[in-house]
């Protein structure tokens, strides 16, 4: 019985996290920078989908954040930015990979 207990929490908790790494995504073409924004402030964390302006139109995804907190381990925050409605460039944060930890 102890043992059907505690798969049954690590389930739970499993499940929990897993929920938390959650990430929306939004479709930016038609919002406006403004919208963009605030979505990233409320959420932290969101992957935004536009069309490519080059080669046949092609989705373009990516992931982009409030700031450094939101960034992965070796990771910092930098400027971006996406098309939106109203401009055609969106000031936004995007994590790369940071240039102090690479290896020459």
């Amino acid at each position: 019985m102890a043992t059907m207990k505690r798969i049954l929490i690590a389930l739970i908790l499993s499940l929990a996290a897993s929920s938390a790494f959650a990430v929306s995504r939004y479709e930016v073409t038609n919002v406006t920078c403004e919208t963009v924004q605030a979505l990233i402030r409320t959420e932290g964390s969101v992957i935004l989908v536009y069309r490519s302006r080059g080669v046949l139109g092609l989705p373009i995804y990516d992931r982009y954040v409030r700031d450094q907190r939101d960034c992965n381990a070796g990771e910092v925050a930098r400027g971006a930015g996406v098309p939106t409605a109203d401009v055609q460039y969106c000031p936004v944060h995007k994590c790369v990979a940071s240039e102090i930890f690479r290896t020459r």
